[in-house]
């Protein structure tokens, strides 16, 4: 019967204090946060943090505030409301985000459709110097580093899962067939390759 007192005395948040150490924890995570990660966190049972977060569901839903709490992949996350989704839309891409350039997105299918690829390879599809643009596309995280070139040692490029996230798609396979937008493709691969 001492074991029950001592976990109490344990517990390093008081009672009152759960659901806002909950709030502040699933604010600054980048991932799903499990209940037991969750009940660790905060000094509380697991069962005593499911029942917050369920509280927490209810009370946003019922004030209809502009974000959510789901249970996704098997934890708990943030969501922005839909009905609020086109506000941050335009704000993202609108008002705080500069958007991409022409060069950049130019760059950026190059990447997408012939990756891994090195910036060289890119600057010679192009026809242009890609240096400053990669490096942006590199800082926006849309386009990530893949080892290097066993042949020249040049690093190699890919796009990143922010960029399928960003696209809106789960694979590369979802791409649209490149071909028919550019018919010259293949003769750039068969000229480069004999070069």
């Amino acid at each position: 019967m001492t074991s029950e007192p001592v976990e109490d005395e344990q517990l390093p948040v008081p009672v009152a204090e759960l659901r806002p150490s909950l709030e502040a924890l699933l604010m600054v995570a980048d991932q799903p946060l499990d209940e037991s990660l969750l009940a660790a966190a905060v000094g509380h049972p697991v069962e005593e943090v499911a029942s917050a977060l369920a509280s927490l569901v209810a009370e946003y839903d019922a004030e209809n505030r502009g974000f959510e709490l789901r249970q996704v992949a098997g934890g708990w996350r943030y969501y922005t409301r839909e009905g609020f989704a086109d506000v941050v839309e335009r704000f993202v891409l609108e008002g705080q985000q500069a958007r991409l350039t022409q060069a950049a997105l130019e760059t950026l299918a190059v990447v997408a459709y012939q990756q891994p690829v090195s910036r060289s390879r890119v600057s010679a599809v192009r026809g242009v110097n890609v240096d400053g643009v990669m490096r942006t596309l590199l800082t926006r995280g849309l386009v990530e580093e893949a080892g290097t070139d066993e042949s020249s040692g040049a690093h190699l490029y890919r796009t990143s899962s922010y960029f399928l996230e960003r696209m809106g798609i789960d694979s590369l396979e979802e791409l649209p067939e490149l071909a028919p937008y550019l018919p010259g493709l293949d003769d750039l691969d068969e000229g480069e390759s004999s070069a």
